[in-house]
């Protein structure tokens, strides 16, 4: 659903929706159908996990403070469970994606943005505040350029997709394969047109991706180094680059930047649920606080955009 910027008409309208799609669920059922037992919400953060109140998330506008478990528990009179959507998007590659079969995962969405989540032991690890996982927001240039976070030199600011495209587009010239691509437009430069380049051996393309791994490896060592865990899930651009132009490479590169035995035995692998991740992601947190319950009983999940 669009997103007005009034959480109070947005919320309604999508307790609509929701109620909709429960009728839909129930008289599609059958007789073995089930009444809703749980809700799970994916949410842009920051979400304070104590009381189930968006603060103010960045990509909307206007919800402010707002206590979206409350009015969903209350409405619906059934428990809400809620996790900030990098930490419900770990949470879902871990029991449905690339994460299966790992306890110890970082997992790291590579959008506009990088997000992060980190499981220890099979549990999520949210931190005192319910902070912890931002992974974006490493250092990896002391003193760099501002983050749009506020902080200078972030990870974020240098691989996520906006401020990877913004240098794109100051360093990229009018005349080369990598405008050619973008139609000439400057505007539409950005990491889709920089990989396709890059596919064709186009010498700045390799040489901008190369500048862009070796950023990867220097924000992934830290989270390493604090975490050892035993695979790290990419999503998005990752996913996109591929093997060639990122795995591979990237491997390569952390290699010389970790201790043997540490390089040796960690996996890094692909995100899998592509599409699907933001539903998936709503159901990992509606079935977090048990891991017996499995999709069959979750019978609701909302994610927001």
């Amino acid at each position: 659903m669009r997103f007005s910027g009034d959480w109070r008409r947005d919320l309604a309208g999508m307790i609509d929706e929701a109620r909709g799609l429960l009728r839909e669920a129930s008289e599609s059922g059958g007789e073995g159908s089930r009444p809703l037992e749980v809700i799970g919400v994916s949410a842009p953060g920051p979400v304070d996990l104590r009381t189930g109140t968006l603060r103010n998330p960045p990509n909307l506008p206007g919800w402010r403070d707002v206590p979206l478990v409350e009015v969903l528990s209350e409405t619906f009179s059934v428990p809400v469970r809620i996790e900030n959507d990098a930490n419900a998007a770990a949470l879902a590659e871990h029991r449905f994606g690339a994460g299966r079969g790992a306890t110890d995962i970082v997992f790291l969405t590579m959008s506009t943005g990088i997000g992060g989540g980190v499981l220890c032991g099979g549990r999520l690890v949210r931190g005192a505040r319910g902070f912890a996982g931002e992974l974006g927001h490493v250092p990896v240039v002391p003193s760099g350029r501002r983050c749009h976070c506020g902080l200078r030199g972030c990870l974020e600011a240098y691989v996520g997709g906006q401020g990877w495209a913004e240098r794109l587009r100051r360093v990229v010239p009018r005349s080369g394969r990598i405008f050619e691509l973008a139609s000439g437009d400057r505007s539409k430069i950005g990491p889709e047109v920089l990989l396709a380049a890059a596919r064709e051996g186009d010498t700045l393309a390799l040489s901008e991706l190369s500048r862009w791994l070796d950023l990867l490896a220097a924000g992934l060592v830290p989270v390493v180094m604090a975490f050892d865990p035993e695979r790290i899930v990419l999503g998005t651009i990752a996913v996109a680059a591929g093997e060639a132009l990122c795995f591979g490479p990237l491997r390569e590169r952390l290699a010389t930047r970790l201790w043997p035995h540490q390089a040796e035995s960690l996996e890094i692998v692909p995100a899998l649920l592509g599409d699907a991740l933001p539903e998936q992601a709503a159901l990992a947190v509606a079935g977090a606080g048990d891991p017996a319950v499995g999709t069959d009983r979750v019978r609701a999940a909302a994610t927001m955009r």
